[in-house]
C-alpha cells in the first residue's frame, strides 16, 4: 500500500467533510464517530462534491439531490444514485491523515458520474 499524507488531524472537524486533492483526484476526508474515512469527492449521480454534504449515521449525503453514500462501502443507500463512490484505506500516523488511493476498498466502484 502506498499511503500519502493528505491533511493534519487538526484540519478535520467531526462530521464536517474536508476536501483534499491526491494525485489529481478529489477526495473527501470525514471524521465520524472517532474514525476517519476517505472517499471520492464526487456524487456518482450528479458530479457534485460530497464534501459539501452532511454526515450522519455512517453516511454522507449529496446536498443537491439527496443521494446518501455509506462511508465504509461507498454504496448508495437511496436514489437517485445507483453507483457506489470509491472508498480508500485511511489511517492516522502521528498527526497526519494518510490515504492510499492506489488500493480502493471497493474495487468495482466508479470514481464519478
Amino acid at each position: 500500500m502506498s499511503f500519502q499524507a493528505v491533511a493534519d488531524v487538526s484540519e478535520v472537524t467531526a462530521d464536517r467533510p474536508l476536501a483534499v486533492e491526491v494525485d489529481d483526484l478529489d477526495i473527501a476526508i470525514v471524521l465520524h464517530q472517532g474514525e476517519y474515512f476517505a472517499l471520492v469527492d464526487e456524487c456518482t449521480h450528479g458530479a457534485v462534491p460530497l464534501s459539501e454534504g452532511d454526515v450522519e449515521d455512517g453516511a454522507i449525503e449529496c446536498y443537491l439531490h439527496g443521494s446518501v453514500f455509506d462511508l465504509r462501502t461507498g454504496r448508495p443507500r437511496c436514489l437517485p444514485a445507483t453507483e457506489a463512490v470509491k472508498v480508500f484505506p485511511c489511517r492516522v500516523d502521528g498527526t497526519s491523515i494518510e490515504v492510499d488511493i492506489d488500493n480502493p476498498i471497493n474495487q468495482h466502484a466508479t470514481s464519478g458520474a
